[in-house]
């Protein structure tokens, strides 16, 4: 169960994860292995489909490393999908250029009970094996990231069978069938804290959970079925594992954040980048550890927009433990001269 070479002490991100505040700030970016990367690009290609990419670990792991060795990101996060889970679950699901994720649909019961019941944690085994690849692999004061999607954010592709803009299949669904609803959540639930514990064991430090779709969700059913699943899944993963740290990411949960920190749920809260960080921290307690959040593109757009965004944020956290990153993940769009740009703003502000 151990992780990669060097100890807590070596690594920002942990510090922070730990309540203390770092400066300058530890850096890391959603999505920051992806198709921004030319040398990605290049990796994708050798690999055949998406899914042979996640589930094949030396290339799994080589565009983890990718960004580490071109920017030096403070952390490291696992090469994978938050679509493995119901892979692996049983429901078939594949990856279709320019379109994105395919899935069967699951909407009744029987479909339900067509999958299983709990985890299959050997049909995960690729990507623990590249998470095993990765802890010895790493510079020392890399900190090693795991993940998972949140359960409504899952549920909601596996209803849908694609990504919705609203996730309104799966949204009516919680409203006309609560049971079906609560049973693929709870079903999510067990099968995300077992992956993310063996995920820990092959070596990753820290996890962070993404509630993508956490805008979606009214006020009525925010609670049963984003915030009690995540609190959930963090109550378990401590329990088996005290060690691992969480980071919470609930695009569109500004207005639930102070709940979040108030009972606890996960190491740190990631911020989208709809929020202003100066407003959004007046309801969190100063020893909360916070995440994000400039905006994508505001990278993307570079120049003065990206500066400004980058110093608010470094004005509003200081003195508090905070992690920079983008408020969701990097666009494909994205000029990689601008990531390094960000990187020295960040890292070069004044001491």
């Amino acid at each position: 169960m151990e992780g990669p070479v060097g100890d807590r002490s070596t690594k920002k991100i942990l510090q922070v994860l730990d309540g203390e505040p770092v400066w300058p700030l530890p850096i890391w970016v959603m999505r920051q292995a992806g198709r921004y990367l030319p040398e990605y690009r290049e990796t994708r290609a050798k690999a055949g489909s998406f899914l042979d990419l996640c589930y094949t670990p030396q290339l799994a792991a080589e565009v983890t490393l990718q960004p580490i060795r071109r920017f030096n990101f403070d952390a490291a996060i696992l090469f994978s999908d938050i679509l493995v889970i119901p892979h692996a679950l049983g429901q078939n699901v594949s990856f279709v250029e320019n379109e994105g994720p395919k899935l069967e649909p699951i909407v009744e019961q029987t479909d339900l009970n067509r999958i299983a019941e709990e985890l299959p944690i050997e049909r995960l085994d690729p990507v623990f094996e590249t998470l095993d690849r990765l802890k010895t692999a790493l510079p020392k004061e890399t900190t090693l990231l795991g993940f998972c999607g949140a359960p409504w954010t899952v549920a909601s592709y596996m209803i849908a069978g694609k990504g919705t803009p609203d996730q309104a299949p799966a949204r009516l669904k919680a409203y006309r069938d609560p049971a079906f609803m609560e049973a693929l959540i709870d079903r999510l639930v067990r099968a995300s804290t077992a992956y993310l514990i063996r995920q820990i064991d092959a070596g990753a430090e820290a996890v962070q959970i993404f509630e993508s779709f956490g805008s979606a969700l009214p006020p009525a059913l925010f609670e049963r079925l984003s915030l009690d699943p995540i609190r959930r899944i963090v109550s378990g993963l401590k329990a088996a594992r005290p060690q691992a740290r969480a980071i919470v990411f609930v695009r569109g949960g500004g207005t639930h954040l102070a709940k979040f920190a108030d009972e606890g749920i996960g190491d740190a809260l990631a911020l989208d980048w709809t929020l202003d960080p100066a407003s959004a921290l007046t309801n969190l307690p100063a020893n909360v550890a916070t995440q994000g959040n400039l905006d994508p593109l505001a990278l993307v757009a570079g120049g003065k927009p990206m500066t400004a965004g980058i110093d608010r944020i470094l004005n509003a956290v200081r003195g508090r433990p905070h992690i920079f990153n983008l408020g969701h993940g990097i666009v494909p769009e994205t000029p990689v001269d601008h990531v390094q740009q960000m990187i020295d703003r960040v890292r070069g502000a004044g001491v």
